[in-house]
């Protein structure tokens, strides 16, 4: 967690350098590795440290250890080249840590987690080779993958089956897509764009978003950061579906921040008052200071839309700095509300239970 958080924190730097403004720290090296630190570096290692509770194995922890770690030598600017073959060994540990689970609860749900993370894998791969605008669908769908099984598993307690049957088929749609985005771009990036648009229409209709947001207290700040995210996902989609391979510019912002920040954050912000006790092993009550990195969050998303649809420098620096704020409170949020004398640690029969120690319970990364 900490390599993990560091990294998160390495890659905001990354951001206000590639955003042209202040910055602590101050390296071209830095700002290149931007995405792949905060994507692999951040929040894959968290994802994996859940996964590696759940599991229950001490060589689970291999995954996020080096997955941080790997996140931490990119980020260093000495030890580039190292820093990618640690995240390469980082998600293939995380691939063999997902089977293992597989093999305990083998269903839909925790095929496609592992399907996630055969495609972060690639990219971590191919990262040794190719440029980063490349493998941008297949950073996305590991995300997309992942936290469509996350809710599917959830909602599959009040919906059935089905749900996760839809899960299965858009895991095959969006990894096709992705793989196809390699060999013929702009096919493959439209594929991706229709695929990204169906799972955004599929989450707004079929998740409990809408009906979570109607409520009060901890539903409604949990069903506004749902259809938030789901919204961004469908912008994104629709960049790339009308766009296409865009490689720079202002649609090509507006895609990756459309997916990793204002659905991807969002998404940990919903789920933060359920995952995060497990990983930190403290409570984390609900409290309404969790609403203000979602809306500055969601705020410098549409100033940073504003910007890339524009062509306005001023309003997308606005809107990207807007969002290093959102992150920075995020992590001070989830901190004090830990920490604070009200939170308890969690004994181990005070724990729930891991999801996949049951084949008839959601699996949650």
């Amino acid at each position: 967690m900490v390599t993990g958080g560091a990294s998160m924190l390495a890659g905001l730097d990354a951001a206000l350098l590639r955003l042209g403004v202040w910055a602590p720290v101050h390296s071209d090296a830095l700002a290149d590795v931007h995405g792949p630190v905060m994507v692999l570096g951040f929040l894959a290692t968290v994802i994996a440290v859940e996964r590696a509770q759940a599991l229950g194995a001490s060589w689970g922890y291999l995954a996020p250890a080096l997955l941080g770690a790997g996140g931490l030598a990119s980020a260093s600017g000495v030890g580039l080249a190292m820093g990618k073959i640690l995240l390469v060994q980082g998600t293939l540990a995380f691939v063999a840590l997902l089977i293992a689970l597989w093999r305990r609860a083998p269903t839909g749900l925790v095929a496609a987690q592992v399907a996630a993370a055969v495609t972060a894998a690639v990219a971590a791969t191919l990262w040794l080779w190719v440029a980063i605008p490349s493998l941008i669908p297949l950073l996305a769908t590991y995300l997309v993958i992942t936290i469509g099984a996350e809710r599917a598993g959830m909602a599959r307690l009040a919906t059935g089956p089905r749900f996760e049957a839809l899960l299965v088929a858009l895991t095959c749609l969006l990894v096709a897509g992705s793989a196809l985005s390699l060999a013929l771009p702009s096919i493959g990036t439209r594929f991706m764009g229709a695929g990204l648009i169906i799972t955004s229409v599929w989450l707004i209709r079929d998740d409990v978003g809408r009906r979570l947001v109607r409520l009060s207290g901890m539903q409604r700040y949990n069903g506004s950061a749902l259809l938030a995210g789901y919204f961004w996902l469908g912008v994104a989609g629709t960049v790339w579906l009308v766009a296409g391979p865009v490689m720079a510019g202002g649609y090509y912002d507006l895609a990756v921040h459309g997916i990793f920040l204002g659905f991807g954050i969002s998404m940990v912000l919903a789920h933060a008052p359920m995952i995060f006790p497990a990983v930190l092993n403290r409570d984390l009550p609900y409290s309404p200071l969790l609403w203000a990195p979602l809306l500055v969050l969601h705020v410098g998303m549409i100033v940073r839309a504003s910007g890339d649809l524009s062509g306005t420098t001023r309003l997308w620096q606005i809107g990207g700095v807007t969002q290093v704020i959102a992150l920075l409170l995020t992590a001070a949020s989830i901190v004090f509300l830990a920490v604070r004398p009200s939170s308890s640690v969690r004994t181990p029969n005070m724990r729930p239970r891991t999801p996949s120690t049951s084949p008839q319970a959601p699996v949650a990364p």
